[in-house]
């Protein structure tokens, strides 16, 4: 995951920033909740769960699943998508 911020890097005021274990608790309450059939559907609620903290002007989300359900033989299936505060 990336998340694109506003940010004064002059500063080290913590209040400046988002803190990374409130998005890690963010990002674990999507992926353990409800289940989804669509990777498409946990990367986007995760990005938009992101762009509720203020700070987070843009968040770029890529969600895997190995064990997709595929005849052919793979490594991983993912997806990747971009979200923004500004179209």
């Amino acid at each position: 995951m990336v998340l694109e911020l506003e940010l004064d890097t002059t500063s080290d005021d913590l209040s400046r920033t988002v803190s990374y274990a409130d998005i890690a608790d963010e990002v674990e309450a999507v992926v353990t909740g409800e289940p989804r059939d669509l990777i498409e559907t946990v990367a986007g609620e995760i990005a938009e769960r992101c762009l509720a903290h203020g700070t987070v002007e843009r968040a770029i989300v890529t969600v895997h699943k190995p064990n997709a359900p595929l005849s052919q033989t793979f490594a991983d299936v993912s997806v990747t998508i971009s979200r923004s505060r500004h179209v």
